[in-house]
Order: structure tokens, then sequence, then C-alpha cells
């Protein structure tokens, strides 16, 4: 078994122990895992106590990273996130105090009831890597990921995220309400134990990191850029798209088709890797416009056009 085969081993170990804290969502627990293999940031949007704060701390368990986590409220400062420099008068120097995203995995909770001015501390944390404090450059620990939840647009004091910060998040999955089956097991398992000591370390940072440098080596071939061009070009000459997906989403698209192809042992993209997450790296990216408001369509239905009445490649050889 060659190092690559062994990671993709580790990876799946991983989906494996996160399941078992998160009951009946696999789907949303490979693309979490597919948004951290390709360098990402997750959105978790859904309502309150359907589990999103429980996955994203079964992935920082599984998977062995410094973790942090905040609570967004309106009281919560950028110096909080980014941290601050303080004076100390024994050495008569300023020191840099870190904040909150100094860590492997950032939990923002709720990150949606929070102020914008500290919503957008988080702008150059996601981007770059780094913080700026009083003009001095702070880079992060790698890898770096940020799992935040959000409560719908709507819910009491809340307000939505500008599309800039949107922008920055790879994928925005929506957990849902559990069956009839997942809700016994949930009970079931969270009466006897708590489910989050059952998850055990399957991977590390270094780890991560390989798996990561993998991630990009999957090959895609020109056919496929192609494809996730007209893919994005006709987000933006839809008649029911007013703001259409940006290259930093066609990016994502081609990453997220690399980790989707990787978590399926294969080397090179397919235009179903494509496919597979079309929707959930695109639904948060693009804004409707009025008559798609009133005729009552939804991102999901819009997008779902889009991936029926655009050709796939064809990739066999001639």
């Amino acid at each position: 078994m060659n190092g690559q085969e062994s990671h993709n081993q580790q990876a799946h170990q991983v989906i494996r122990e996160v399941q078992k804290a998160v009951f009946g969502k696999d789907e949303c627990i490979r693309k979490v895992m597919m948004a951290i293999l390709s360098s990402g940031h997750i959105l978790l949007e859904d309502i309150p106590g359907v589990g999103k704060t429980t996955m994203a701390l079964a992935f920082s368990k599984a998977l062995n990273l410094k973790e942090n986590r905040l609570t967004f409220t309106p009281d919560v400062l950028p110096a909080d996130l980014t941290g601050f420099t303080m004076y100390r008068k024994e050495t008569g120097k300023f020191y840099y105090q870190p904040g909150a995203v100094m860590c492997n995995l950032f939990l923002g909770d709720e990150i949606n009831r929070t102020s914008p001015r500290t919503q957008s501390a988080l702008l150059e944390v996601m981007e770059e890597g780094q913080v700026s404090v009083d003009g001095v450059t702070h880079p992060l620990p790698k890898p770096f990921i940020v799992i935040a939840t959000q409560n719908p647009a709507g819910s009491a004091g809340t307000q939505l995220l500008p599309q800039s910060q949107l922008d920055r998040f790879t994928v925005c999955l929506t957990m849902g309400y559990p069956d009839m089956d997942e809700e016994i097991a949930i009970l079931k398992g969270r009466i006897a134990q708590n489910t989050i000591e059952q998850v055990r370390s399957a991977a590390d940072g270094p780890c991560l990191l390989q798996m990561q440098e993998e991630v990009r080596g999957v090959f895609i071939h020109d056919r496929i850029y192609r494809y996730i061009g007209n893919l994005v070009q006709a987000t933006r000459s839809h008649p029911m798209i007013e703001l259409g997906v940006s290259p930093r989403g066609s990016l994502a698209l081609a990453r997220m088709a690399q980790a989707s192809s990787y978590l399926r042992g294969k080397t090179y993209v397919t235009p179903d890797d494509i496919r597979e997450i079309f929707m959930d790296v695109c639904g948060h990216r693009i804004l409707l416009n009025g008559k798609a408001r009133i005729s009552h369509l939804t991102p999901a239905a819009v997008l779902e056009e889009i991936l029926k009445t655009v050709p796939g490649p064809s990739l066999r050889r001639s």
C-alpha cells in the first residue's frame, strides 16, 4: 500500500469516527470532509438543535486538531477573533495576545448573530490565512479551517452575511431534521452517553496537510475545466439570477471536485464529481432577481435547471 492509499483510508476513517457522534447525516459528513480536504471553509446553515456544532466538534476530535470555539453575539468584538497588542510595563514593549482564530480548526457558532464589523474580521483570516493587528501580520497555524454555523435568515436576532463573506465559504450545507429511525438513534445515544466522547483520533495536522497536497494533485482534464466554466457562465447569464458565481466559486468547484475524486480513490476528476457538489458550492454564491422571487423559485431549483441544460463533456478516448 502506497502513501496516498494509506491517507485515503485515514480520510474514510475520519468520516467513520464522526458518524459515531452525528447520526444519519452521512452525505453531509462526507461533503464536510471534502471541503476540509480541499483546504476550504464550511458554513452549516440550519435551524437550532440539529447537530451543527456536534459535527464541527467531532471533526476537530477525529482530526486531532487544536480547536477554538467562539459563540457570536452582538457584543463580540473583532479583537476577540484576531487578537490585540498589549503594553508590558516590565519590558516597556508591546506584545501580541492571540485571538480565537489562532488554532487549526475555528468553530464560529451562530456567525450571523454578531455585528458586521466583527463578521468582517474573518475576511482576511479566511482568504489569506493571517491576521493583521496594529500593522503587524501574524500567520495562522496550518492547517487552518473555519466551520461556522448560522440560523436561517429571519430568525430573531440574526442579520444576513455580506456576499463577500459568503463567497469565502467553500460550501454551504444544510443538515435538516432527522427521520424517525435517526431520531430514535439520537435519543438512545445521547441518553446513554456523550457521543462526542466516542470519537477517536484518526489523523492529525501533518497528515491532513499531506492529504490536502494529494488532493491538489488530482488530475483535471481541459474538458472538465471547460465544463466548470460553462456551468459558471450559465449562472452569470441566467435570466433569473442577478449575481452569478464568482471566479473564487469556480476555483472552489474545481477543488471540491478533486476532493470528491480523491475520496472515491480515483486520480482524475469526472463530470459526476462536478455534479455531486455543484449545488453545495454555488447555492450560497448566487442571488436571484425579483422575477425569480415573484415566481417563488429557489437557488436550488435554478441551479438544478442549469445542471440539466449545460451538457457534460465526454472523456472517452478517440
